[in-house]
């Protein structure tokens, strides 16, 4: 892998969501990216911004040239910055930030801040797949039909009640589930559609494990194939056991069925609109949602 070390000439933007994970819980923490970096021979200039704003930033950085942008924060600003740097002479570089970081783990990116700088240092540059939804991007994965419903339900509790994340998705997962229900959707994969009933659909940028150790982790993330899993039982105990696999780590193959080599994913409903998550962000989108592949389109810095 190529190493291509921060120019000194220019000094790379750093786009912090001062909405999300450590920001909104630290006043601070501006100081303290810029003080790791410094420490990591990095003399960046900081933005305060808005997490609806990373995405416009992100593209007007790329649009003028640099060859640098550090995002500090979770998987949605990651993903907004990856979309707008993708198939640029950008290259991307994460602090991670968020509540999960799962595709700064997924790249083995250091979660502590001054390793994680001393890496964007060192510059080691890789490229990665990124996946698309009817020309969204998403580093991570996608679903349809009950965990975005949870995720939404989640959200809600979060804004008017106050309730912390793992007690609003408790209630949350219960109000699912007492209004469980499958979905008939048209599944076209690459050229060969078929129709299945699920209560469950995932689409994620590259295979994710299911089995232990390592559920839920990508081995690695420039396969070019998404992942896509559908969820067969059409039961409410069938789903609720599997979720609880799934959270434990003890997911078993039949869970969920795998279908293999996808490049291309068409998702047709006789509904006039699907709940849907993308990387954990909740909307209704009319249908077909199609997904695709973009192969090694994002420049990041990772370890080799």
């Amino acid at each position: 892998m190529r190493r291509n070390k921060p120019s000194e000439a220019v000094r790379p933007t750093v786009l912090i969501n001062r909405d999300g994970g450590a920001a909104a819980a630290d006043d601070k923490i501006a100081a303290k990216v810029k003080a790791a970096l410094s420490r990591a021979g990095v003399a960046a200039e900081i933005e305060l911004i808005a997490g609806a704003q990373a995405e416009a930033r992100a593209r007007a950085i790329a649009e003028r040239g640099d060859v640098l942008l550090i995002v500090a924060g979770g998987d949605g600003t990651v993903s907004a910055a990856a979309g707008a740097v993708a198939d640029t002479a950008t290259r991307l570089a994460i602090l991670p930030l968020g509540t999960l970081n799962h595709f700064a783990r997924d790249l083995g990116i250091p979660t502590e801040l001054d390793e994680a700088a001393a890496l964007i240092a060192a510059g080691p540059e890789r490229r990665v797949d990124i996946a698309e939804m009817n020309g969204r991007t998403f580093v991570n994965n996608s679903a349809i039909g009950a965990y975005p419903l949870m995720v939404m339900d989640r959200d809600l509790q979060r804004k008017r009640l106050g309730r912390s994340k793992r007690l609003a998705m408790a209630v949350a997962s219960v109000r699912t589930l007492v209004r469980f229900r499958h979905q008939r959707l048209t599944l076209t994969v690459n050229d060969l559609a078929e129709r299945v009933d699920t209560p469950l659909l995932f689409v994620g940028n590259n295979d994710y494990r299911l089995e232990m150790p390592g559920s839920g982790r990508r081995e690695k993330l420039d396969g070019g194939r998404l992942c896509v899993l559908v969820m067969r039982s059409k039961s409410r105990a069938g789903f609720l056991a599997a979720t609880l696999r799934a959270l434990v780590g003890r997911a078993r193959p039949e869970d969920m069925e795998r279908l293999d080599g996808v490049e291309r994913l068409r998702v047709g409903s006789g509904r006039s609109s699907l709940t849907v998550s993308l990387d954990g962000e909740v909307e209704r989108i009319e249908p077909p949602l199609d997904y695709r592949i973009r192969t090694a389109a994002l420049r990041v810095i990772a370890p080799d």
